[in-house]
């Protein structure tokens, strides 16, 4: 819970100090993550859960599971959470993500914010294609204190 009220905090204080600012930037050691949508579906045509694999970087091959929704009726955005896997060898890591999208065309726009279980936060930044069904993000190391 500590971690998650530093999380926020810090959320905060980058919003205040760069209110003006328009993009994520990303640090040393960001890299490049892109994926093939596999399936996606609804069963009430407000929720849509979206499953992809691909390559993210020295993670390399890397599952994920979205559920996608609209809580507030805006129909051009909304909020996601889901979950990544990935194993290299005995060691599997994990990893929960939680964020934001906005429709701007065709493209779904994402940010987000995930808990690693290597022990790092990862901001990601990126877009899905549903029709070309690629989804491609540039992800970093949060850094927090």
């Amino acid at each position: 819970m500590k971690i998650f009220a530093a999380l926020i905090s810090l959320l905060f204080a980058f919003t205040a100090t760069h209110a003006g600012a328009q993009e994520i930037k990303f640090g040393k050691g960001a890299f490049d993550a892109s994926f093939e949508i596999d399936s996606t579906f609804t069963v009430d045509g407000k929720t849509f859960e979206v499953s992809a694999s691909g390559e993210a970087g020295p993670y390399g091959r890397v599952y994920l599971s979205y559920i996608f929704t609209d809580k507030e009726g805006r129909g051009d955005r909304g909020e996601f959470t889901g979950f990544a896997w990935t194993q290299k060898g005995e060691n599997v890591v994990t990893a929960t993500l939680q964020g934001i999208y906005k429709k701007d065309g065709k493209i779904f726009r994402l940010y987000s914010f995930d808990n690693v279980s290597d022990g790092k936060f990862n901001i990601a930044s990126g877009e899905a294609d549903f029709v070309a069904k690629t989804m491609k993000f540039k992800v970093s190391e949060l850094q927090v204190p």
